[in-house]
């Protein structure tokens, strides 16, 4: 009995650490969930698979012969429940999905507290490391590929001053932006024009040199530039 509850804890603790693991990265990024979700996800995780792997210390021997615990049950159940945690911390910011990551860490946490539950450590492990490295070291090599630089781009005139189309679209190249799903729109009960689309770049920092000329033009009311986010 005293080796089943070293074991008990021993398999609560990792699970905390390999949960905490994750999310001390997910918080250093300042994601919405991190260091304490990612760590009590995990324990919980943990914490259920305990009650299939230890099912006789809560099921006497007669009742034993007449019930059959299956663990998959359990897994399958915790997965299901993490995927509603999971929707929690996607979030649409306009025509932007963010949070995605974040929920996808949170469901391998969950799973690697499933393997700690029943005593699966080399997995466990290696799932930590390869994890804590997708979300790390694959980062950094995103910073430094080239990668296509994606926003939403509205900007707004006045209707009877509103820029032409042809020139807009030279504006854009000049500024190393391609453009796809343009829009039209009147505002305001007709008073204001607006174009809508998606842009596309190699250099994000040319973002920040279209801002700087529109700013300049006296003729632009209102825009937005919104990166696409993950």
């Amino acid at each position: 009995m005293t080796n089943e509850y070293l074991e008990i804890i021993l398999r609560l603790a990792s699970a905390l650490v390999v949960g905490g693991l994750i999310g001390l990265e997910r918080s250093y990024h300042g994601r919405p969930a991190g260091f304490r979700t990612h760590t009590l996800v995990c324990m919980a995780s943990a914490l259920l698979m305990l009650v299939t792997v230890y099912e006789s210390q809560w099921f006497t021997s007669g009742r034993m012969e007449r019930v059959v615990v299956d663990p998959t049950r359990m897994a399958q159940g915790i997965m299901t429940g993490i995927g509603f945690l999971g929707a929690g911390v996607i979030m649409k910011e306009g025509l932007s999905v963010r949070g995605l990551t974040t929920a996808a860490s949170i469901w391998i946490t969950a799973a690697i507290g499933i393997l700690v539950g029943v005593g699966f450590y080399f997995p466990a492990g290696l799932a930590t490391a390869l994890t804590l490295g997708t979300l790390s070291t694959f980062r950094w090599i995103e910073t430094r590929m080239p990668t296509q630089f994606y926003a939403h781009f509205m900007v707004r005139f006045q209707r009877t001053a509103a820029m032409p189309e042809a020139d807009l679209r030279r504006l854009v190249a000049d500024h190393g932006f391609t453009i796809a799903n343009l829009n039209y729109r009147l505002t305001t009960e007709g008073r204001h024009f607006e174009y809508r689309m998606v842009l596309c770049t190699l250099d994000a920092n040319n973002a920040q040199a279209l801002a700087d000329t529109l700013k300049r033009s006296e003729t632009v009311l209102e825009f937005r530039i919104a990166p696409t986010g993950d």
